[in-house]
């Protein structure tokens, strides 16, 4: 079972393995925990069974006009079963109040993200993460 938490207060690192896949440079977990008890807003799906972290969504605001969500993942395993769209709904949810929210992804997510009445937009991004 698959339960959702914004309060990420007691999480360890032990609890998010395995994510980043592909990246480059991926974040070690001790960093990826620091990360997001560093946002502003941050939401976890857990697999009760395990007690592992199986997907994230994490985000930065004014609390007034703008938010950016830094980045939603999901373990490989658990693609497909409506975890990230799950966190992405519960993320707006708690963003709802915000003018304008924006995010950066590849053009092959832009289908995914759509579903929730986002647009394509142009922008300019520094990423330090490669090498």
């Amino acid at each position: 079972m698959i339960e959702y938490r914004s309060d990420i207060t007691s999480l360890t690192s032990e609890q998010i393995q395995g994510f980043f896949v592909g990246w480059q440079n991926p974040f070690p977990p001790e960093t990826h925990l620091r990360m997001l008890l560093g946002s502003d807003l941050a939401q976890v799906a857990i697999d009760t069974e395990s007690d592992c972290v199986v997907g994230f969504v994490a985000a930065l605001t004014d609390d007034v006009q703008g938010a950016f969500i830094t980045l939603l993942e999901v373990l490989p395993a658990y693609q497909g079963q409506g975890v990230g769209k799950a966190l992405m709904t519960q993320m707006l949810d708690r963003l709802s109040h915000i003018q304008t929210i924006e995010l950066m992804c590849d053009a092959d997510l832009v289908p995914f993200y759509e579903q929730f009445g986002m647009k394509p937009s142009g922008g300019m991004v520094l990423r330090r993460r490669e090498p």
